[in-house]
């Protein structure tokens, strides 16, 4: 097999890797039946969520691990429903199993359907959290949501992470390989010698 052929295979698996659903965030799956990041509301209904911490780790976001505590952490909240833009929504980010409040935004109308919660100095320590949501609407009975999420978890690069960083390494040798002769005759000849072992 020559070496060119082989480095071809490569490409396309790393490329048809790169591109597979199951390496993609919020599961893996299309829509949002499996996305791990949103509240449910009511039946049908859903917020999105994102965590960031940007101080830090300024390209990532995150759901329900955030690597960190004690830092800088933006909370970002989406709803596309326009009813849910018109009702007033409350915030609160508790430290559990105790319940201790760390963080909480009064009940306020966001019309904009985008909510960003700042927290200067995240929270206070690793563990586990709960966010509480509270839609109140002008008339009616109130909705409740919560979902949890552990701060300090240690882990701010992920899978899918290394594998793009894998795939563009192996893309950018493969383009070496195919436009610089000194490179192509060095992998060549490391190839040749492997295959006589």
């Amino acid at each position: 097999m020559k070496t060119t052929h082989l480095f071809k295979k490569l490409f396309l698996i790393f490329f048809a890797a790169f591109f597979s659903a199951s390496l993609w965030a919020h599961g893996g799956a299309a829509g949002t039946d499996t996305d791990q990041c949103k509240f449910e509301l009511e039946p049908g209904h859903w917020i999105h969520y994102t965590a960031y911490q940007p101080s830090v780790y300024s390209a990532q976001e995150f759901c329900g691990k955030l690597p960190d505590a004690a830092i800088r952490t933006q909370l970002v909240f989406d709803y596309q429903d326009m009813r849910y833009r018109k009702m007033s929504v409350e915030f609160e980010v508790t430290k559990e199993p105790e319940g201790t409040r760390v963080f909480f935004l009064p009940s306020q109308k966001h019309k904009s359907g985008t909510v960003n919660l700042e927290l200067p100095n995240g929270v206070p320590e690793s563990g586990k959290y709960l966010i509480h949501i509270t839609l109140i609407p002008d008339q009616g009975e109130r909705l409740d949501a919560h979902m949890g999420f552990t701060a300090g978890t240690g882990e701010p690069v992920s899978k899918t992470s290394y594998l793009l960083y894998i795939f563009f390494a192996l893309a950018g040798l493969y383009i070496l390989y195919l436009s610089h002769s000194g490179f192509k005759a060095k992998v060549d000849e490391a190839f040749a010698k492997i295959k006589s072992l």
